[in-house]
């Protein structure tokens, strides 16, 4: 493949991303294109749009592709092919799954797809499995259990530990295809699933984590934090005890498409898998027996950015890669950020509840979030925190880093939902780091020389301000008072101490 042009860039189309590259996804379910931008271990989506031709909707009764299928798929291809070709992008990786492998037809299909330009992969059914859980390692680098993808042609199933998949299984139970087993009720219907398992290696059984990958899935986690008022948007990290996604596939199973369809964020396709779907994961339960359930939105197609990547890339930590380039975007440099959490870091007590990791990202969306009208600054940083798609962070840590963007703006009655995802204690942390934020960006005004001639440190129940004498007039009335906020949150005493100058030419503020 050519390596990727600028091009994009150069004209804003995407608003400062880097653009990467792009995926087309031939799934059984959907045509899908995705251009990715931003950090190479963070991507960000920055266009999405899927073609709903069911490829795979007819190869259980005929083994074929449905002609009306092929047509509405090229005819999104098509549209796929001019969008790229206009925006210079070069770098497009396409892959098919399912239907295009298992249909008499495929071969066929897929040199219409070549004809077009593109170069489409075929993947086998372990492929599938062993890619996919590279999506999952790449979300979540400390993954260890197993990953189930749902798509519209099968299930792969896959081990995953220490950073790498094991060998996987590909079982023909997509969405399109679960109607096939249904039984006389949902028990029947169940026991035929967990026969149709009954090839998958014993190693999948364990007490660890069951990761869900696929729309169908994740619609499942939308429907169980809407009955929750679960704060957070994004289905993406939403975990559930094995025991409560029991009771919410039973409840599913329940229902009709039309009443799970009233659900604003449930589109009519995936309604009318999520009654099956749901029996399916019952099936999955037993056979896996999982202590908990993460659902992940990265599967396939970020596993094939992820797969594709440098060790070195890999190492990065994805939640401050990803912050670190939204915020450079917003006209905070990672370097300016690092050296405030290192000017704060002396406000932190023993007992800490976050990770440096946690509260150096907290710091680059408060300074980022200074470019935002007041008005609406801590509203929107809140939802930075709380809504946008970081990777590997917690639903607390979430709320601690929404607490400090709250606190930065010295707002510190906190909304009920950030209690219902952390405790007092995390979020309490959470306030005093925001504080320590403010009084650092507020005391220097963002210049460099402050991190030469101040420091902040605790001693002997103060919180003291250290500040070289020759710049003592930085210590206004408002940095006075903001030390005191901070000291006070602390339960210490505010102090500010000048000290004598080192005799280091320091340039002047």
């Amino acid at each position: 493949m050519v390596l990727r042009s600028r091009g994009a860039d150069r004209d804003g189309s995407f608003s400062g991303n880097r653009v990467e590259r792009a995926i087309i996804d031939i799934g059984s379910n959907t045509v899908r294109l995705v251009i990715y931008g931003g950090s190479p271990r963070a991507p960000v989506t920055v266009f999405n749009e899927k073609v709903a031709a069911r490829l795979g909707r007819e190869i259980a009764q005929t083994g074929r592709l449905a002609d009306e299928a092929v047509d509405m798929a090229m005819r999104g291809l098509r549209r796929f092919a001019l969008l790229l070709r206009q925006l210079k992008i070069d770098k497009v990786d396409v892959v098919a799954t399912a239907a295009s492998r298992d249909a008499a037809n495929g071969p066929e299909f897929l040199a219409q797809v070549r004809a077009l330009g593109f170069e489409p992969r075929l993947l086998a059914g372990e492929d599938e499995a062993r890619i996919s859980a590279m999506g999952v390692i790449g979300a979540f680098p400390d993954a260890k259990g197993v990953v189930a993808d749902l798509g519209g042609g099968s299930l792969e199933l896959i081990q995953i530990g220490e950073q790498k998949p094991e060998i996987g299984i590909s079982l023909p139970l997509g969405t399109l295809r679960l109607p096939d087993h249904r039984g006389a009720d949902g028990s029947d219907t169940i026991a035929n699933l967990v026969k149709m398992m009954r090839d998958a290696p014993e190693s999948l059984e364990g007490e660890g984590t069951l990761y869900l990958v696929g729309g169908t899935w994740r619609a499942m986690a939308v429907v169980a934090m809407g009955a929750r008022r679960y704060p957070v948007s994004d289905p993406h990290g939403f975990e559930l005890p094995a025991q409560d996604v029991i009771q919410l596939t039973k409840q599913l199973s329940k229902l009709s498409p039309e009443d799970i369809r009233r659900n604003p964020r449930i589109t009519t396709m995936r309604a009318s898998y999520l009654p099956d779907a749901g029996l399916l994961l019952q099936a999955l339960l037993q056979r896996v027996r999982p202590q908990r359930v993460v659902f992940s939105s990265w599967g396939l197609r970020e596993g094939i950015l992820y797969d594709e990547l440098e060790d070195y890339v890999r190492a990065q930590d994805p939640l401050l890669s990803g912050v670190a380039e939204f915020a450079q975007l917003r006209g905070t440099p990672p370097m300016m950020a690092t050296r405030v959490a290192a000017w704060t870091v002396g406000a932190l007590q023993e007992g800490s509840q976050g990770s440096e990791r946690l509260r150096l990202a907290a710091t680059m969306l408060a300074l980022a979030s200074m470019q935002i009208e007041p008005n609406l600054r801590t509203e929107l940083a809140v939802d930075w925190a709380l809504q946008k798609r970081w990777l590997d962070v917690s639903a607390a840590g979430r709320a601690m880093m929404a607490a400090a963007l709250a606190a930065n703006k010295n707002e510190t009655d906190l909304p009920d939902a950030l209690r219902q995802l952390a405790s007092e204690e995390q979020l309490e942390e959470a306030i005093c780091w925001g504080l320590a934020i403010r009084l650092c960006r507020r005391l220097g005004g963002r210049s460099s020389t402050l991190f030469n001639v101040s420091s902040l440190g605790i001693e002997a129940g103060a919180l003291v301000l250290s500040i070289d004498e020759r710049f003592s007039d930085l210590y206004g009335l408002p940095n006075e008072r903001d030390l005191a906020l901070l000291a006070n949150r602390l339960k210490l005493k505010p102090e500010m101490r000048l000290i004598p100058s080192s005799g280091d030419a320091a340039e002047d503020l």
